[in-house]
Protein backbone atom coordinates (compact mmCIF):
# COMPACT_ATOMS: atom_id res chain seq x y z
CA UNK A 1 0.00 0.00 0.00
CA UNK A 2 1.70 3.09 -0.80
CA UNK A 3 1.48 6.50 1.33
CA UNK A 4 -1.16 8.11 -0.50
CA UNK A 5 -3.77 5.69 -0.11
CA UNK A 6 -2.86 4.86 3.50
CA UNK A 7 -3.23 8.85 4.10
CA UNK A 8 -6.55 8.56 2.09
CA UNK A 9 -7.22 5.29 4.52
CA UNK A 10 -6.75 7.09 7.61
CA UNK A 11 -8.67 10.16 7.06
CA UNK A 12 -11.69 7.79 6.04
CA UNK A 13 -11.50 5.83 9.05
CA UNK A 14 -10.67 9.20 11.10
CA UNK A 15 -14.02 10.42 10.07
CA UNK A 16 -15.66 7.57 11.19
CA UNK A 17 -14.39 6.99 14.52
CA UNK A 18 -14.61 10.95 15.00
CA UNK A 19 -18.38 10.30 14.25
CA UNK A 20 -18.60 6.67 16.82
CA UNK A 21 -16.79 9.02 18.76
CA UNK A 22 -19.65 11.78 19.04
CA UNK A 23 -22.16 9.88 19.42
CA UNK A 24 -20.41 7.18 22.22
CA UNK A 25 -21.08 4.38 19.60
CA UNK A 26 -18.18 1.33 19.80
CA UNK A 27 -17.12 -0.48 16.81
CA UNK A 28 -18.95 -3.53 17.77
CA UNK A 29 -22.05 -1.38 18.27
CA UNK A 30 -21.38 -0.01 15.07
CA UNK A 31 -20.85 -3.89 13.52
CA UNK A 32 -24.38 -4.45 14.93
CA UNK A 33 -26.05 -1.08 13.89
CA UNK A 34 -24.44 -2.35 10.34
CA UNK A 35 -24.81 -5.51 9.98
CA UNK A 36 -21.10 -5.46 8.57
CA UNK A 37 -18.99 -8.16 10.81
CA UNK A 38 -17.08 -7.18 13.50
CA UNK A 39 -13.75 -8.28 11.62
CA UNK A 40 -14.84 -6.54 9.03
CA UNK A 41 -15.12 -3.37 10.58
CA UNK A 42 -11.85 -4.31 12.28
CA UNK A 43 -10.20 -4.78 8.87
CA UNK A 44 -11.37 -1.57 7.71
CA UNK A 45 -10.13 0.05 10.89
CA UNK A 46 -6.32 -1.39 11.29
CA UNK A 47 -5.66 -3.22 8.08
CA UNK A 48 -6.52 0.34 5.75
CA UNK A 49 -8.85 -2.10 3.85
CA UNK A 50 -11.92 0.18 2.04
CA UNK A 51 -15.18 -0.21 3.13
CA UNK A 52 -17.19 -0.98 -0.62
CA UNK A 53 -19.66 1.71 -1.28
CA UNK A 54 -22.78 -0.75 0.37
CA UNK A 55 -20.77 -0.91 3.21
CA UNK A 56 -20.51 3.55 3.97
CA UNK A 57 -23.54 4.05 3.20
CA UNK A 58 -24.90 1.26 5.86
CA UNK A 59 -22.04 2.88 8.09
CA UNK A 60 -23.51 6.64 7.30
CA UNK A 61 -27.18 5.32 7.21
CA UNK A 62 -25.98 3.61 11.21
CA UNK A 63 -24.55 6.96 11.92
CA UNK A 64 -27.39 9.29 10.67
CA UNK A 65 -25.12 11.47 8.40
CA UNK A 66 -24.54 11.80 5.21
CA UNK A 67 -22.16 10.22 2.87
CA UNK A 68 -20.57 13.59 2.18
CA UNK A 69 -19.36 13.76 6.24
CA UNK A 70 -17.04 10.54 4.92
CA UNK A 71 -15.87 12.43 1.73
CA UNK A 72 -12.19 13.84 1.21
CA UNK A 73 -12.28 17.67 0.07
CA UNK A 74 -9.95 18.45 -2.12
Amino acid sequence: MDVERIDEHNMLWNKIQIQLDKQKITVYRLSKMTGIPLTTIYNYKNDGKEPPFKNMVKIADALDVSLDVFRERR
